[in-house]
């Protein structure tokens, strides 16, 4: 199964390096005011010119991912008529060392029989499927996502159909706060190791490819971090009193941080 590349912290420490908050003032009467010398552009550095080039590729993403889905025939052509439980059982069978008794992912095994009629629908971890053309054939594709359990991650799969065949063209396991399709495009969203920081991971269609292909990972600030409040200063003593005098002023000085907000998923 897909795993994200381990260089995120070393993205983080960097995100986190480079952000500056930039302080505009405005005209009390709303005139326009000017913002001072503009600055002499300056034209990209190319560092290290006579570096030589790299033996082998970069640590692997999982790029892309494209696999025949064995077992489920698509009437029609029509992916809307295919049973996404069908589809999850598939995958299932076809990743033993996934989803066996010793796989990061065999719970999922038994709660998907709750899919099935007369089982718990709560236990069910396949959610609502969604239909969106990702592909440009002018017909629906099928995005579908399901918790992974005991690690309650979420796997996000695309599928299409080619040739009459059912065909996973996106297989992603992540912790996930939320996901979105916009355009032919589908973004994860990620909590990050700092509060108050999340990633957002693109995936596009890739004609060459035939699959859709990591395309961006962004490290964002989603302004919902803790804040930690500034201890109050302490008040002045006099000369002749004595700090243990005053246990009024070191109790003045300790504070508590305030509670971090957590994310909705």
């Amino acid at each position: 199964m897909p795993a994200r590349r381990p260089a995120r912290t070393a993205l983080t420490a960097a995100a986190v390096a480079l952000l500056s908050v930039t302080a505009v003032a405005c005209g009390d009467t709303g005139e326009l005011r000017g913002a001072g010398p503009t600055a002499t552009a300056v034209s990209p550095a190319r560092l290290w010119p006579g570096l030589r080039p790299a033996s082998s590729p970069a640590y692997p993403y999982a790029v892309a991912t494209r696999e025949v889905v064995k077992g489920i025939t698509v009437p029609r052509d029509d992916i809307r008529a295919v049973d996404p439980v069908d589809v999850v059982a598939a995958e299932i069978k076809a990743h033993p060392d996934d989803y066996g008794s010793k796989g990061a992912y065999h719970a999922t095994v038994d709660r998907l029989k709750d899919c099935r009629p007369g089982g718990d629908r709560a236990r069910c971890p396949l959610l609502t499927p969604y239909y969106r053309d990702l592909t440009g054939d002018g017909r629906d594709d099928m995005t579908l996502g399901f918790r992974l359990y005991p690690t309650n991650q979420t796997g996000v799969r695309v599928y299409t159909v080619e040739k009459h065949r059912l065909v996973q063209v996106l297989a992603d396991n992540d912790a996930i706060l939320g996901v979105e399709l916009a355009g032919r495009s589908l973004i994860e969203r990620s909590p990050a190791d700092i509060s108050g920081y999340e990633y957002r991971t693109t995936w596009v269609w890739d004609p060459g490819q035939r699959a859709m292909v990591f395309s961006r990972d962004e490290y964002l600030h989603t302004g919902k971090g803790r804040r930690v409040k500034k201890p109050s200063p302490s008040p002045s003593l006099p000369p002749s009193a004595s700090p243990a005098a005053s246990p009024s002023a070191a109790a003045s000085s300790a504070v508590s941080p305030s509670a971090s907000s957590s994310a909705s998923v």
